[in-house]
C-alpha cells in the first residue's frame, strides 16, 4: 500500500535503501510511536486524575531520546510500544467504568484484549503486558468474589466476560494475524529459521 516492493533484504541496520520506497513504513512506525504520548497522558490521567502528573508522563516520553530514535527507524519497537501502551490505557479506562456490563464496559474490555493480541503478535515481549493485565484481572475478580452481597452467578458472569475478552479475543486475533501473514507472505527468506 505504500509502494514498497519487498526486494530490500533488511539484513543489517544501517544498510542504504538505495531506490526502495521506504517512507511509508517509516511514517507508519513513527505515527504508532507518537501515539504512545497521548496513551501515557490518558493512562496517568485515568489512574491519578492529576493534570500535572499526566503532563509530566507525556513530557518524559516526548523528550526521551531513546523513544525519539526508536520512532525514526523501521523497527518493531514503536509498534510494540503502541500496543503495550494501548493495552495499559484500555485496562485503565476499563477500570474506571463504574457500571459493569454496559456498552462502555464491554468496549474497553474488548479493546484491552485486542491490544493484548497486537502486543503479542508484534513480539513475544508483549507477554509481559499480558501478565500485567492478568494480575490486574485476578485482583479484580478476587475483589468481586469477596463481595458476599452479590450472588455467585454475578462473579461467574464477570469471569466469563473476562475470559472471552482477555483470553478468547486475543487468541482468535493472534491466529488470524498469522493466518493472514502466512497467506500473504508465502515465500521463504533468510530470517525465517
Amino acid at each position: 500500500t505504500t509502494g514498497y516492493n519487498g526486494t530490500h533484504p533488511f539484513e543489517k541496520p544501517g544498510d542504504p535503501y538505495d531506490d526502495h520506497s521506504y517512507m511509508g513504513m517509516r511514517v507508519g512506525c513513527t505515527l504508532l510511536g507518537c501515539a504512545i504520548v497521548p496513551f501515557s497522558f490518558l493512562t496517568v490521567w485515568q489512574f491519578t486524575h492529576s493534570l500535572t502528573a499526566s503532563c509530566l508522563a507525556a513530557a518524559f516520553l516526548i523528550f526521551d531520546i531513546g523513544v525519539i530514535v526508536l520512532n525514526r527507524y523501521i523497527l518493531l519497537d514503536p509498534i510494540l510500544l503502541f500496543f503495550i501502551s494501548g493495552s495499559v490505557f484500555a485496562m485503565a479506562s476499563f477500570r474506571s467504568v463504574k457500571e459493569p456490563f454496559t456498552t462502555a464496559w464491554w468496549s474497553w474490555l474488548t479493546l484491552t484484549g485486542a491490544m493484548l493480541a497486537g502486543a503479542i503478535s508484534v513480539k513475544f515481549v508483549g507477554l509481559f503486558v499480558v501478565l500485567y493485565v492478568g494480575i490486574f484481572t485476578i485482583g479484580q475478580l478476587w475483589f468481586i468474589l469477596g463481595d458476599v452481597s452479590k450472588p455467585f452467578l454475578y462473579t461467574l458472569k464477570h469471569f466469563i466476560a473476562r475470559a472471552i475478552c482477555l483470553i478468547a479475543v486475543p487468541i482468535v486475533l493472534y491466529i488470524s494475524f498469522f493466518y493472514i501473514h502466512l497467506t500473504i507472505l508465502s515465500k521463504s527468506g533468510s530470517g525465517d529459521g
